[in-house]
């Protein structure tokens, strides 16, 4: 069966029993992600850096398609969780990338005034497989050296 696009367990977390991301519902457009280790993610202070909740996981795709990551609509209510960067882009080329094998990892932020903890198992956002377009007079012909946050770095 050729691969089209998928979840596979990322180097390093063969051995920790990670749920690979489902789809709950027919219908529904996202995969459920969860968190690869419990997980402290501090309060917010001023100048703080958010938190990376590892997944332990990375997704393979198209050519013209990305991964967009996304909070899960009761973390910030429930858990005061926000996501650093509002959506993740989980490109076709940070998969297998050499620093991280493709690791896919939230970044959160917390509203809270106290700790939070998020567990093993936990769910903690969605995953969108989606296609997109390229404009007639697009050049790009870089390639990825790097993982996380490494597109912008020389």
């Amino acid at each position: 069966m050729e691969k089209l696009r998928g979840f596979e367990i990322a180097k390093g977390f063969e051995d920790k029993n990670i749920n690979l991301p489902i789809r709950k519902t027919k219908f529904s457009a996202g995969y459920d992600i969860e968190a690869a280790e419990d997980t402290i993610i501090p309060s917010f202070k001023k100048g703080m850096a958010p938190t990376l909740v590892k997944t332990g996981i990375k997704a393979y795709m198209q050519d013209d398609e990305v991964l967009m990551l996304y909070n899960r609509s009761s973390n910030p209510k429930k858990k005061g969780l926000i996501l650093a960067n509002s959506v993740g882009v989980i490109d076709k080329d940070y998969y297998g990338n050499p620093d991280n094998d493709g690791h896919i990892m939230f970044a959160f932020y917390n509203i809270k005034e106290e700790d939070i903890i998020v567990k093993k198992g936990d769910a903690i956002g969605q995953a969108v497989f989606q296609k997109y377009l390229i404009t007639d007079d697009d050049s790009a012909e870089g390639e990825r050296t790097g993982g996380f946050g490494s597109t912008n770095t020389k």
